[in-house]
C-alpha cells in the first residue's frame, strides 16, 4: 500500500505504482472477482507495446495469474506448484528477461517455468 499526501498523488500512477517494488511490471499479476465472473490476467497492461513480437516480455505475470485461476477453480496443489516454480526460477537468477536485468527471451523464460514444475511435480 502507498498513502500519498494528495497533492502529490497524481505522480503516482496506479496501475504500476508499486510494480518497481516487486521486481517490475512483468511479475504482478492480478485477479479479480465480479458476482458471476472472475478474471485472471497480469496486472500491468501496456508497458511497453513496442516489444510486440520481439520475446522481450517477461511470463511471469501471466502465468502467475494462471496459478490464481487454477487455485480459483479449487487446484490448489496445481496452483501452488505454478506459483511456487515462478519464484525458484526468479530467485535463481539463471533465466531471467531483461526487465529483470538478463537477456533471456519469452520463450526461454517459459521454458524454464515449465521445466522447474516438471521437476516439483516430479519430486512430490
Amino acid at each position: 500500500v502507498v498513502a500519498r499526501d494528495r497533492s502529490v498523488s497524481s505522480g503516482i500512477n496506479a496501475e504500476y505504482g508499486a510494480a518497481g517494488l516487486v521486481g517490475g511490471a512483468g511479475v504482478v499479476p492480478s485477479k479479480s472477482y465480479g458476482e458471476n465472473i472472475a478474471v485472471f490476467e497480469p496486472g500491468a497492461r501496456h508497458t511497453w507495446m513496442e516489444m510486440k513480437g520481439m520475446y522481450v516480455a517477461n511470463p511471469a505475470a501471466m502465468v502467475l495469474s494462471s496459478a490464481f485461476m487454477l487455485k480459483h477453480l479449487q487446484l490448489h496443489e496445481a496452483g501452488d506448484l505454478l506459483i511456487k516454480a515462478v519464484k525458484n526460477v526468479i530467485n535463481r537468477r539463471e533465466v531471467q528477461t531483461r526487465d529483470l536485468g538478463g537477456s533471456s527471451t519469452t520463450p526461454e523464460m517459459t521454458r524454464a517455468f515449465l521445466n522447474e514444475l516438471d521437476t516439483l511435480y516430479k519430486n512430490q
